[in-house]
């Protein structure tokens, strides 16, 4: 595999890939864009930061793209949707920098607060001044927190060891997490309304954009301070401007901007502000930091090369890490399932349906059905379907994926049926692990017990005396062994179906033949990956 590395990247934290004969990097810095647009189709794999924007001109470049990995948390400068599409997955590292933004957010609060950085420069100008840089304690206060996740949260437990009360908005957030952190959860309204210091740490996405306004403004305390170490454009720059401008704010500190560099006007009269407090985007630039989430993706693309299940991979469902192991093999097994009735169900599917009994149905099985889907419709579509893009390209054929589960097992203690409705009728396929082996134990209503091989047949007929022999038969003459034979049917001499393992492909010749020798109903080629 070939990686490519853009933005400056701890050269530590490329280790793992450094290290891996199987991965070569590349570290190209400084490319212009039409130099990355023509060099990107060499790659399987790049690594960024934030100064590439990996936008659908150059993904469509990328030819050989398997996967796109921000070194930090934001995704800002990917489309994560158009990667989608192509079936690229997006990693990023959520957990490498979360305490350098906790600990660069106190920084610069407490260099508002204090008023460090005028201090510091008119007394290396060489004036002593103390009055006009007396502060603001934080005791006491009321810190409004906007999105408690992993950075959110460290910072609440960072305010409360400064002894302030800290309340937070996070919809997305259990009442747990906030007992935990020693916090009390409150409606956005509240937080405006109460907080003597707000600080912002949420995505950027369309329900956070301008997720603070002129109106909000309006309703929050004199002498508010602000704080965004998150992402620019969470809070309205100009209505910020504004309330610095008219007092009602008594100062600020941006490390972020919704332009970076900033260019702009507003933003100019925004960082040259007195009252304001800024630094250059510098929320995870430490040494620690870069080291981790450069580990961290690092660890990501081995994992994609390995076949491992991807702890961060933004556009495609995960398991919880602790489940992980546990849930490989099952994913082997509907793997199997979906490409073995993809090969013998009528056409035109309208409807799949994914159904997972026993101990197995206890945890979240959407990646198990999207694996199923992606070897499902790997088959039947010109581009690559996977686990990324699974769910949408069915969507775009028209196929509605259901998702059923129950604890109930009458046979196995895990089993998954996989269940496939046409226009021509349905075609059910079960199966199970025993000792870590995939098992089909059902097909349609036949009960049956086979490992699926690299070359099989399978057909159905009216039983009668002596047809098995005539298979056999026909499959010596054309100099094809037989691995295994597994026989299911209904009732003595009714129908009946025949699965074999077939030690090379039969051809089609071969097959007409003992189609036309048994009278089969139904009589099919199977092709397993290897």
């Amino acid at each position: 595999m070939k990686v490519i590395v853009t933005d400056e990247i701890s050269e530590k934290g490329l280790q793992p890939l450094l290290e891996d004969p199987r991965i070569r990097v590349d570290v190209r810095l400084g490319l212009s864009r039409e130099e990355l647009q023509d060099t990107i189709g060499e790659y399987q794999a790049i690594i960024t930061r934030s100064g590439t924007q990996v936008d659908p001109e150059l993904i469509d470049r990328a030819g050989e793209l398997k996967i796109i990995a921000r070194a930090g948390v934001g995704i800002d400068n990917v489309d994560v949707e158009y990667a989608s599409k192509k079936g690229i997955i997006v990693v990023n590292a959520p957990l490498g920098n979360t305490n350098s933004a906790a600990e660069h957010t106190l920084a610069i609060l407490l260099t508002l607060c204090r008023h460090v950085t005028t201090a510091n420069s008119t007394l290396k100008k060489g004036e002593w001044q103390r009055a006009p840089f007396t502060g603001t304690e934080l005791k006491n206060k009321t810190l409004g927190i906007v999105g408690l996740g992993k950075v959110g949260g460290r910072v609440a437990l960072r305010a409360k060891a400064f002894e302030m009360e800290v309340l937070a908005y996070d919809p997305y957030i259990a009442e747990k997490r906030a007992e935990d952190l020693g916090v009390r959860l409150a409606p956005l309204e509240d937080i405006i309304r109460f907080s003597d210091v707000i600080s912002v740490h949420t995505p950027l996405n369309e329900e956070t954009r301008d997720m603070i306004r002129a109106e909000h403004f309006q309703g929050m305390k004199g002498g508010v301070l602000i704080v965004n170490c998150a992402r620019g454009g969470i809070i309205n720059e100009d209505a910020m401007l504004q309330a610095l401008e008219s007092g009602k704010a008594a100062g600020a500190a941006f490390d972020v901007f919704t332009e970076e560099p900033p260019r702009s006007e507003i933003l100019r009269k925004l960082i040259e502000h007195p009252r304001m407090v800024v630094t250059p985007h510098l929320g995870a630039n430490t040494f620690e930091a870069q080291k981790n989430v450069a580990i961290d993706v690092s660890r990501e693309i081995v994992n994609y090369l390995d076949g491992k299940p991807l702890e961060n991979a933004v556009n495609i469902p995960r398991f919880d890490p602790d489940l992980m192991e546990h849930m490989r093999p099952f994913m082997g097994l509907v793997e199997k399932i979906g490409d073995l009735i993809s090969q013998i169900a009528p056409p035109n599917p309208r409807k799949v349906i994914f159904c997972y009994n026993g101990n197995l149905a206890r945890y979240d099985c959407a990646p198990l059905t999207v694996a199923g889907m992606a070897a499902l419709l790997n088959r039947h579509t010109e581009q690559e379907v996977n686990m990324v893009n699974a769910r949408l390209v069915a969507r775009n054929m028209g196929i509605v994926v259901e998702e059923v589960r129950t604890t109930e097992s009458e046979s196995f203690s895990n089993l998954i049926t996989v269940i496939l409705e046409t226009p021509e009728g349905r075609r059910l396929i079960a199966g199970t692990l025993f000792e870590g082996i995939p098992k089909i134990v059902k097909m349609r209503d036949f009960l049956t017990d086979f490992t699926p091989e690299e070359h099989m047949l399978i057909t159905t007929y009216e039983d009668r005396p002596g047809l098995i022999g005539k298979i056999g038969t026909i499959l010596g003459e054309a100099g094809i062994n037989i691995g295994f034979m597994n026989l299911g049917r209904r009732s003595k001499a009714g129908e009946a179906m025949v699965v074999l393992s077939l030690d090379s492909p039969a051809d089609e010749e071969t097959i007409e033949k003992i189609a036309s020798s048994i009278g089969a109903d139904f009589i099919q080629a199977v092709q397993m990956k290897a």
